[in-house]
């Protein structure tokens, strides 16, 4: 509390995402893409794998991006990241409990249909750690795409300039 004065929770939140089918669905891209022998592949190879060990293309042009094409390595840290998912409780899909609660402002945006976050039942884990939120909905509780009913509208690279706009300040 004496460093930050709020918290924006972005497609993300106090969530167990382990058993959410998005997160499944990452967590088998990280392990194909962890699978890949780079040092035996050329550029060409590399990016025909990702094409067909990738099935979502979003996810697949996330990685493509992360790829250091000349180098053929991940500019990313791909040992680190297939390690903590591994894990019975990984940190990039549980808020640990260990976080604590968060008594100051927050905001919380999310996708109308995201496959991450569910509004009907995920806002009493947001409730229950930043309590300055129940009863904020839409006020601090928002939801973007909502005239994209697609469960692939979850990508905040996709937000309009003037939400970016608003998040910056």
């Amino acid at each position: 509390m004496n460093r930050f004065t709020g918290v924006i929770n972005l497609e993300g939140g106090p969530v167990d995402q382990r058993y959410h089918e998005a997160y499944l669905e990452l967590v088998s891209y990280i392990k194909f893409a962890k699978s890949l022998k780079l040092a035996s592949l050329d550029h060409n190879a590399a990016l025909k794998a990702l094409d067909t060990g990738i099935a979502d293309p979003k996810w697949r042009a996330i990685f493509k991006q992360n790829l250091d094409t000349e180098k053929l390595a991940w500019k990313n840290n791909m040992d680190a990241l297939h390690a903590n998912v591994m894990k019975t409780m990984p940190d990039v899909a549980i808020w640990s409990q260990s976080y604590g609660l968060w008594p100051g402002n927050a905001l919380a945006i999310f996708a109308a249909n995201s496959r991450w976050i569910h509004l009907s039942t995920n806002t009493l884990p947001f409730y229950n750690v930043f309590p300055r939120l129940e009863g904020k909905f839409p006020g601090h509780i928002n939801i973007h795409a909502d005239d994209c009913h697609s469960p692939m509208n979850h990508w905040l690279h996709e937000h309009p300039k003037e939400h970016i706009f608003s998040l910056s300040n």
